[in-house]
């Protein structure tokens, strides 16, 4: 049987492969912008994606690396037709989620 979710599926096994995540969460917000023009004639229910992942891979890295980090895992899923069109990112150590975690208590 064919998932309903491709897109997230391969997404979620790249990031897993590559930062192992110790959390990883995959929103597809595709519903949200399928009125938009650019989204007119796709047929995709998967093109745009909130994604937060905190893994130690991003330690002592800057947001715009750790994003370029993902971005380039992704490549080929935000090139394909009827790919990734929007992609939304928070991207946290370990030790930045246990602070933020701390200052909400």
């Amino acid at each position: 049987m064919a998932s309903m979710t491709p897109m997230e599926d391969v997404m979620r096994d790249k990031l897993t492969h590559a930062f192992t995540p110790s959390t990883l969460l995959i929103r597809n917000d595709s519903h949200k912008h399928a009125h938009h023009a650019a989204m007119e004639g796709s047929t995709s229910k998967e093109t745009h994606f909130h994604v937060t992942i905190v893994s130690d891979a991003f330690e002592s890295k800057m947001q715009p690396a750790r994003h370029r980090m993902v971005y380039a895992l992704l490549k080929e899923e935000m090139a394909k037709e009827g790919g990734i069109h929007a992609l939304q990112l928070k991207t946290k150590t370990t030790a930045e989620e246990q602070r933020e975690k701390e200052r909400n208590a």
